[in-house]
């Protein structure tokens, strides 16, 4: 399966997946929310910087991935802090990820830079910064 990912422009997440500083993608939230219990090792994330521009940019492939139960507030932080070697997260992008109820935390690998292109989002209504598009190819635009 194929997912399309929305990074954080102002953090650099794609400069730092791209340098390998980043291994670790996380997102959370009150409930189990997109990518929760949908991804697996194996898929292949395909990274958009949230910068306005809409082109997918590089891409990785899955290896772990943790979908945490639910947590309490110092269970999420504790957890995010624990993996912040993998993560690199900003102190905004901390605040913003500790105290979620439920985590995901998908390891990746071979990241690489790939000639840019758009995406069709036609088929996605309620944009999110994670969309399942089972084939890249098929909103490859």
């Amino acid at each position: 399966m194929d997912h399309v990912v929305y990074l954080d422009t102002k953090a650099k997440e794609l400069d730092k997946l791209l340098s390998g500083t980043k291994t670790m993608i996380i997102r959370g939230a009150a409930g189990r929310k997109m990518p929760y219990g949908r991804v697996t090792a194996g898929d292949f994330l395909y990274f958009i910087k949230n910068d306005g521009k809409g082109l997918v940019r590089a891409k990785a492939k899955v290896i772990y991935i943790y979908n945490s139960p639910m947590l309490m507030r110092d269970e999420s932080a504790l957890l995010v802090e624990s993996q912040q070697d993998k993560l690199q997260l900003t102190k905004a992008q901390i605040d913003r990820w500790s105290g979620k109820r439920y985590l995901v935390l998908v390891e990746i690998a071979d990241v690489e830079e790939i000639n840019p292109f758009p995406i069709d989002k036609s088929n996605y209504g309620n944009m999110d910064n994670w969309l399942p598009v089972e084939m890249i190819e098929a909103v490859k635009k």
